[in-house]
């Protein structure tokens, strides 16, 4: 590592925000083509990046000289990556179970005689964020307020929420000619 990149490193440790950001813009691009070879999406790189970028400005100062500077970085991108896959395989078996969760739920509806009728159905593709809070305000009555209270998030959130769970509905039930 040139003598100059550890000044620049010195003087972002010590919150030259110029220095800093000198650093990250000679740095900049060979991340990203890094990123483009192990994530194979361009707009995944430069999120990544991006991340990578923002995380480095937060951590500068725990940055300690064993490796070169750009394989720190490279270690952070690569981990970001790494948790950002297995966030997407989580996502995906939720996914997964709350399919068959409602397969299950409508099997055993239909087994038993007892109607599963199209807005169940409907209801059942919708995200579970908006289902929740569908199902919070026009099922139980609750407010708006009273929703936000509930899941912890603010009421506009939750006006939102409903209000987009009301419109994939409409579109899933007109679909299917209702």
């Amino acid at each position: 590592m040139s003598d100059q990149v550890q000044e620049q490193i010195r003087q972002a440790q010590q919150g030259d925000a110029s220095a800093l950001a000198v650093l990250l813009r000679e740095h900049y691009t060979f991340l990203y083509k890094y990123l483009v070879k192990v994530t194979m999406d361009p707009l995944l790189a430069e999120e990544i990046v991006q991340d990578t970028m923002v995380r480095c400005m937060e951590r500068i100062s725990t940055y300690n000289g064993s490796s070169a500077f750009s394989s720190w970085l490279i270690t952070i991108a690569t981990r970001l990556y790494i948790d950002r896959k297995r966030r997407w395989k989580r996502e995906a078996e939720w996914k997964q179970q709350e399919e068959q969760g409602a397969r299950s739920i409508r099997w055993r509806f239909e087994s038993r005689g007892e109607e599963w009728s199209v807005v169940l159905d409907a209801l059942s593709r919708l995200p579970t964020a908006q289902r929740v809070a569908l199902l919070l305000k026009h099922y139980y009555g609750y407010s708006y307020e009273e929703i936000g209270a509930i899941l912890q998030i603010p009421s506009g959130t939750v006006k939102s929420r409903v209000a987009y769970g009301i419109s994939q509905m409409r579109k899933e039930l007109n679909e299917d000619g209702e």
